[in-house]
Protein backbone atom coordinates (compact mmCIF):
# COMPACT_ATOMS: atom_id res chain seq x y z
CA UNK A 1 0.00 0.00 0.00
CA UNK A 2 1.49 3.35 -1.00
CA UNK A 3 0.50 6.99 -0.57
CA UNK A 4 -0.41 7.58 -4.23
CA UNK A 5 -2.92 4.73 -4.27
CA UNK A 6 -4.47 5.78 -0.97
CA UNK A 7 -4.85 9.42 -2.04
CA UNK A 8 -6.44 8.41 -5.36
CA UNK A 9 -8.87 6.02 -3.65
CA UNK A 10 -9.65 8.66 -1.00
CA UNK A 11 -10.57 11.29 -3.60
CA UNK A 12 -12.57 8.70 -5.51
CA UNK A 13 -14.40 7.60 -2.37
CA UNK A 14 -15.14 11.12 -1.16
CA UNK A 15 -16.76 12.12 -4.44
CA UNK A 16 -18.34 8.88 -5.62
CA UNK A 17 -19.88 7.82 -2.28
CA UNK A 18 -22.43 10.63 -2.35
CA UNK A 19 -22.86 10.93 -6.10
CA UNK A 20 -25.21 8.16 -7.28
CA UNK A 21 -22.43 6.34 -9.15
CA UNK A 22 -21.25 3.79 -6.52
CA UNK A 23 -18.00 4.58 -4.74
CA UNK A 24 -17.55 0.91 -3.84
CA UNK A 25 -17.89 -0.10 -7.48
CA UNK A 26 -15.30 2.47 -8.54
CA UNK A 27 -13.02 1.40 -5.69
CA UNK A 28 -13.07 -2.13 -7.11
CA UNK A 29 -13.05 -1.21 -10.83
CA UNK A 30 -10.29 1.43 -10.84
CA UNK A 31 -7.64 -0.80 -9.17
CA UNK A 32 -8.65 -3.54 -11.62
CA UNK A 33 -8.14 -1.21 -14.60
CA UNK A 34 -4.80 0.01 -13.23
CA UNK A 35 -3.51 -3.47 -12.48
CA UNK A 36 -3.61 -3.10 -8.71
CA UNK A 37 -4.72 -6.68 -8.13
CA UNK A 38 -2.42 -6.97 -5.13
CA UNK A 39 -4.34 -4.18 -3.43
CA UNK A 40 -7.71 -5.84 -4.06
CA UNK A 41 -6.42 -9.10 -2.58
CA UNK A 42 -4.83 -7.45 0.44
CA UNK A 43 -6.27 -8.19 3.90
CA UNK A 44 -6.16 -4.46 4.63
CA UNK A 45 -8.11 -3.41 1.51
CA UNK A 46 -11.60 -3.62 3.00
CA UNK A 47 -10.61 -1.94 6.32
CA UNK A 48 -8.94 0.82 4.26
CA UNK A 49 -12.11 1.34 2.20
CA UNK A 50 -14.21 1.48 5.37
CA UNK A 51 -11.82 4.04 6.89
CA UNK A 52 -12.32 6.20 3.81
CA UNK A 53 -16.07 5.75 4.28
CA UNK A 54 -15.70 7.02 7.85
CA UNK A 55 -14.29 10.24 6.46
CA UNK A 56 -17.44 10.52 4.35
CA UNK A 57 -19.64 9.87 7.39
CA UNK A 58 -17.90 12.62 9.36
CA UNK A 59 -18.41 14.98 6.42
CA UNK A 60 -22.13 14.17 6.42
CA UNK A 61 -22.34 14.74 10.17
CA UNK A 62 -20.60 18.09 9.73
CA UNK A 63 -22.87 19.22 6.91
CA UNK A 64 -26.12 18.02 8.50
CA UNK A 65 -25.21 18.71 12.15
CA UNK A 66 -28.26 20.94 12.68
CA UNK A 67 -30.50 18.17 11.36
CA UNK A 68 -28.94 15.63 13.72
CA UNK A 69 -29.28 17.97 16.71
CA UNK A 70 -32.96 18.47 15.91
CA UNK A 71 -33.49 14.75 15.30
CA UNK A 72 -31.86 13.78 18.59
CA UNK A 73 -33.79 16.42 20.54
CA UNK A 74 -37.03 15.28 18.95
CA UNK A 75 -36.12 11.66 19.63
CA UNK A 76 -35.55 12.36 23.33
CA UNK A 77 -38.90 14.16 23.61
CA UNK A 78 -40.74 11.34 21.87
CA UNK A 79 -38.98 8.70 23.96
CA UNK A 80 -39.90 10.44 27.22
CA UNK A 81 -43.52 11.05 26.18
CA UNK A 82 -43.91 7.67 24.48
CA UNK A 83 -45.81 9.06 21.49
CA UNK A 84 -45.36 10.92 18.18
CA UNK A 85 -48.20 13.42 18.67
CA UNK A 86 -47.90 17.04 17.43
CA UNK A 87 -47.94 18.43 20.97
CA UNK A 88 -44.79 16.43 21.77
CA UNK A 89 -43.10 16.48 18.36
CA UNK A 90 -44.56 19.48 16.45
CA UNK A 91 -41.95 19.46 13.67
CA UNK A 92 -41.80 15.69 13.33
CA UNK A 93 -38.09 15.41 14.20
CA UNK A 94 -38.58 12.52 16.59
CA UNK A 95 -40.55 10.63 13.99
CA UNK A 96 -37.87 11.35 11.37
CA UNK A 97 -35.22 9.91 13.70
CA UNK A 98 -37.31 6.78 14.13
CA UNK A 99 -37.67 6.55 10.33
CA UNK A 100 -33.88 6.78 9.93
CA UNK A 101 -33.39 4.00 12.48
CA UNK A 102 -35.95 1.77 10.76
CA UNK A 103 -34.37 2.51 7.38
CA UNK A 104 -30.92 1.59 8.69
CA UNK A 105 -31.84 -1.87 9.99
CA UNK A 106 -32.27 -3.86 6.72
CA UNK A 107 -28.83 -3.05 5.27
CA UNK A 108 -27.20 -3.50 8.68
CA UNK A 109 -28.71 -6.95 9.22
CA UNK A 110 -28.01 -8.14 5.67
CA UNK A 111 -24.44 -6.85 5.86
CA UNK A 112 -23.76 -8.76 9.08
CA UNK A 113 -25.43 -11.99 7.95
CA UNK A 114 -23.78 -12.15 4.53
CA UNK A 115 -20.54 -10.27 5.21
CA UNK A 116 -18.17 -13.04 4.08
CA UNK A 117 -20.00 -13.75 0.82
CA UNK A 118 -20.29 -10.05 -0.01
CA UNK A 119 -16.59 -9.44 0.65
CA UNK A 120 -15.75 -12.09 -1.96
CA UNK A 121 -17.29 -9.83 -4.63
CA UNK A 122 -14.71 -7.10 -3.96
CA UNK A 123 -12.09 -9.10 -5.84
CA UNK A 124 -14.19 -9.36 -9.04
CA UNK A 125 -14.01 -6.07 -11.00
CA UNK A 126 -16.01 -7.50 -13.91
CA UNK A 127 -19.00 -8.05 -11.60
CA UNK A 128 -18.66 -4.50 -10.27
CA UNK A 129 -18.72 -3.21 -13.87
CA UNK A 130 -21.88 -5.23 -14.59
CA UNK A 131 -23.56 -3.90 -11.43
CA UNK A 132 -22.54 -0.35 -12.41
CA UNK A 133 -24.41 -0.76 -15.71
CA UNK A 134 -27.40 -2.08 -13.79
CA UNK A 135 -27.21 0.90 -11.43
CA UNK A 136 -27.38 3.31 -14.38
CA UNK A 137 -30.34 1.47 -15.90
CA UNK A 138 -32.24 1.65 -12.59
CA UNK A 139 -31.59 5.40 -12.26
CA UNK A 140 -32.73 6.04 -15.82
CA UNK A 141 -35.88 3.94 -15.46
CA UNK A 142 -36.74 5.61 -12.15
CA UNK A 143 -36.44 9.07 -13.71
CA UNK A 144 -38.73 8.13 -16.58
CA UNK A 145 -41.32 6.59 -14.26
CA UNK A 146 -41.22 9.54 -11.85
CA UNK A 147 -41.66 12.05 -14.65
CA UNK A 148 -44.61 10.11 -16.03
CA UNK A 149 -46.26 9.90 -12.62
CA UNK A 150 -45.81 13.61 -11.94
CA UNK A 151 -46.91 14.59 -15.42
CA UNK A 152 -50.16 12.65 -14.95
CA UNK A 153 -50.55 14.21 -11.50
CA UNK A 154 -49.99 17.72 -12.82
CA UNK A 155 -52.39 17.19 -15.73
CA UNK A 156 -55.08 15.90 -13.39
CA UNK A 157 -54.70 19.00 -11.23
CA UNK A 158 -54.86 21.24 -14.30
CA UNK A 159 -58.03 19.54 -15.57
CA UNK A 160 -59.67 20.17 -12.25
CA UNK A 161 -59.08 23.88 -12.76
CA UNK A 162 -56.44 24.28 -10.06
CA UNK A 163 -53.40 26.39 -10.99
CA UNK A 164 -49.95 25.13 -10.15
CA UNK A 165 -47.96 27.72 -8.23
CA UNK A 166 -48.75 31.16 -9.56
CA UNK A 167 -49.34 30.13 -13.18
CA UNK A 168 -51.71 27.73 -14.91
CA UNK A 169 -50.24 24.99 -17.05
CA UNK A 170 -51.88 26.19 -20.25
CA UNK A 171 -51.36 29.81 -21.16
CA UNK A 172 -48.76 30.21 -18.42
CA UNK A 173 -45.06 29.60 -17.78
CA UNK A 174 -45.23 25.79 -17.94
CA UNK A 175 -44.74 24.81 -21.57
CA UNK A 176 -42.85 21.49 -21.60
CA UNK A 177 -43.18 18.13 -19.81
CA UNK A 178 -40.17 19.04 -17.64
CA UNK A 179 -41.92 22.26 -16.63
CA UNK A 180 -45.06 20.29 -15.84
CA UNK A 181 -43.04 17.92 -13.67
CA UNK A 182 -41.57 20.86 -11.79
CA UNK A 183 -45.04 22.35 -11.49
CA UNK A 184 -46.25 19.17 -9.86
CA UNK A 185 -43.57 19.63 -7.24
CA UNK A 186 -44.72 23.23 -6.79
CA UNK A 187 -48.21 21.86 -6.16
CA UNK A 188 -46.87 19.98 -3.11
CA UNK A 189 -46.58 16.60 -4.79
CA UNK A 190 -43.49 16.20 -2.63
CA UNK A 191 -44.18 14.21 0.54
CA UNK A 192 -42.54 15.47 3.74
CA UNK A 193 -40.01 13.17 5.37
CA UNK A 194 -41.92 12.84 8.64
CA UNK A 195 -45.06 11.90 6.71
CA UNK A 196 -43.48 8.66 5.49
CA UNK A 197 -44.74 5.48 7.04
CA UNK A 198 -42.39 3.10 8.83
CA UNK A 199 -43.06 0.50 6.14
CA UNK A 200 -41.92 2.98 3.48
CA UNK A 201 -38.77 3.76 5.49
CA UNK A 202 -38.05 0.03 5.81
CA UNK A 203 -38.47 -0.41 2.04
CA UNK A 204 -36.02 2.44 1.38
CA UNK A 205 -33.65 0.76 3.85
CA UNK A 206 -34.08 -2.53 2.02
CA UNK A 207 -33.20 -0.76 -1.21
CA UNK A 208 -30.07 0.58 0.49
CA UNK A 209 -28.93 -2.99 1.14
CA UNK A 210 -28.42 -3.47 -2.62
CA UNK A 211 -25.48 -1.05 -2.30
CA UNK A 212 -23.61 -3.86 -0.55
CA UNK A 213 -22.96 -5.13 -4.09
CA UNK A 214 -20.02 -3.18 -5.61
CA UNK A 215 -21.37 -1.12 -8.49
CA UNK A 216 -24.79 -0.36 -6.95
CA UNK A 217 -24.92 3.17 -5.55
CA UNK A 218 -26.19 3.65 -2.00
CA UNK A 219 -27.41 7.18 -2.66
CA UNK A 220 -28.79 6.17 -6.06
CA UNK A 221 -30.97 3.26 -4.94
CA UNK A 222 -32.22 5.05 -1.83
CA UNK A 223 -33.11 8.12 -3.89
CA UNK A 224 -34.96 5.93 -6.38
CA UNK A 225 -36.88 4.26 -3.55
CA UNK A 226 -37.67 7.65 -1.99
CA UNK A 227 -38.87 9.12 -5.27
CA UNK A 228 -41.11 6.09 -5.81
CA UNK A 229 -43.10 6.99 -2.67
CA UNK A 230 -43.47 10.66 -3.62
CA UNK A 231 -40.33 12.41 -2.39
CA UNK A 232 -38.74 15.05 -4.60
CA UNK A 233 -35.13 14.66 -5.75
CA UNK A 234 -33.97 17.03 -3.01
CA UNK A 235 -35.92 15.34 -0.19
CA UNK A 236 -34.93 11.88 -1.41
CA UNK A 237 -31.26 12.93 -1.44
CA UNK A 238 -31.61 14.45 2.03
CA UNK A 239 -33.06 11.26 3.51
CA UNK A 240 -30.48 9.18 1.64
CA UNK A 241 -27.61 11.14 3.20
CA UNK A 242 -29.14 10.90 6.69
CA UNK A 243 -29.65 7.17 6.19
CA UNK A 244 -26.07 6.60 5.06
CA UNK A 245 -24.45 8.11 8.16
CA UNK A 246 -25.25 5.48 10.85
CA UNK A 247 -24.63 2.49 8.54
CA UNK A 248 -21.18 3.82 7.56
CA UNK A 249 -20.27 4.51 11.19
CA UNK A 250 -21.39 1.01 12.19
CA UNK A 251 -19.29 -0.55 9.41
CA UNK A 252 -16.31 1.42 10.68
CA UNK A 253 -16.65 0.01 14.17
CA UNK A 254 -16.42 -3.49 12.69
CA UNK A 255 -13.64 -3.05 10.14
CA UNK A 256 -11.27 -0.25 11.20
CA UNK A 257 -9.81 -2.19 14.20
CA UNK A 258 -8.35 -4.63 11.64
CA UNK A 259 -5.95 -1.88 10.57
CA UNK A 260 -4.36 -1.68 14.01
CA UNK A 261 -2.38 -4.85 13.36
CA UNK A 262 -1.27 -3.79 9.87
CA UNK A 263 1.52 -1.49 11.04
CA UNK A 264 1.87 2.19 11.87
CA UNK A 265 2.52 3.25 8.26
CA UNK A 266 -0.63 1.57 6.92
CA UNK A 267 -2.71 3.04 9.75
CA UNK A 268 -1.31 6.52 9.13
CA UNK A 269 -2.00 6.29 5.39
CA UNK A 270 -5.55 5.13 6.09
CA UNK A 271 -6.17 8.05 8.46
CA UNK A 272 -4.78 10.56 5.95
CA UNK A 273 -6.98 8.99 3.30
CA UNK A 274 -9.99 9.32 5.60
CA UNK A 275 -9.35 13.05 6.00
CA UNK A 276 -8.99 13.55 2.24
CA UNK A 277 -12.17 11.55 1.60
CA UNK A 278 -14.00 13.62 4.21
CA UNK A 279 -13.05 16.95 2.62
CA UNK A 280 -14.03 15.69 -0.85
CA UNK A 281 -17.32 14.35 0.52
CA UNK A 282 -18.19 17.64 2.23
CA UNK A 283 -17.72 19.55 -1.02
CA UNK A 284 -19.72 16.88 -2.85
CA UNK A 285 -22.73 17.02 -0.54
CA UNK A 286 -22.80 20.83 -0.75
CA UNK A 287 -22.93 20.59 -4.51
CA UNK A 288 -25.49 17.78 -4.63
CA UNK A 289 -27.99 19.37 -2.25
CA UNK A 290 -28.10 22.39 -4.55
CA UNK A 291 -28.02 20.30 -7.72
CA UNK A 292 -31.05 18.21 -6.77
CA UNK A 293 -33.15 21.31 -6.10
CA UNK A 294 -33.67 21.57 -9.86
CA UNK A 295 -31.83 18.72 -11.62
CA UNK A 296 -32.36 14.99 -12.21
CA UNK A 297 -30.48 11.67 -12.03
CA UNK A 298 -30.11 11.42 -15.82
CA UNK A 299 -26.43 12.49 -16.15
CA UNK A 300 -25.38 9.99 -13.49
CA UNK A 301 -27.40 7.23 -15.15
CA UNK A 302 -25.76 7.79 -18.53
CA UNK A 303 -22.32 7.90 -16.90
CA UNK A 304 -22.87 4.62 -15.05
CA UNK A 305 -24.09 2.82 -18.16
CA UNK A 306 -21.26 4.14 -20.32
CA UNK A 307 -18.45 3.63 -17.80
CA UNK A 308 -19.83 0.24 -16.77
CA UNK A 309 -19.98 -1.02 -20.36
CA UNK A 310 -16.45 0.14 -21.12
CA UNK A 311 -15.07 -1.43 -17.95
CA UNK A 312 -17.01 -4.65 -18.51
CA UNK A 313 -15.68 -4.88 -22.06
CA UNK A 314 -12.11 -4.36 -20.82
CA UNK A 315 -12.35 -7.03 -18.13
CA UNK A 316 -14.10 -9.47 -20.49
CA UNK A 317 -11.37 -9.04 -23.09
CA UNK A 318 -8.79 -9.53 -20.37
CA UNK A 319 -10.54 -12.70 -19.18
CA UNK A 320 -10.67 -14.09 -22.74
CA UNK A 321 -6.95 -13.46 -23.14
CA UNK A 322 -7.37 -10.71 -25.71
CA UNK A 323 -5.54 -8.27 -23.44
CA UNK A 324 -2.46 -8.84 -21.27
Amino acid sequence: MDAVRVVLLALLQGVAELFPVSSLGHTVIIPGLLGWGDLLRSDTFLPLVVTLHLGTALALLTFFWRDWVNLLRGGVKVLIAGRFTPDVDPHGYGRQLALVIVGTLPAGLIGVLFQTKLEALFGAPILAAAFLCMNGAVLLAAERLTRRQRLLHAQSINKSGVTLGATALHGGAYKSPDDVTRAADDAEFDQSLHEMSFVQAALIGLAQSFALFPGISRSGVTMVAGMSIGLSHESAAHFSFLLATPIILAAGLLEVPKLFGAGAQTLALALIGGVIAGVAAYLSVRFLMRYFETKSLDPFAYYCIGAGLLAFGFFLAQYLGLLP
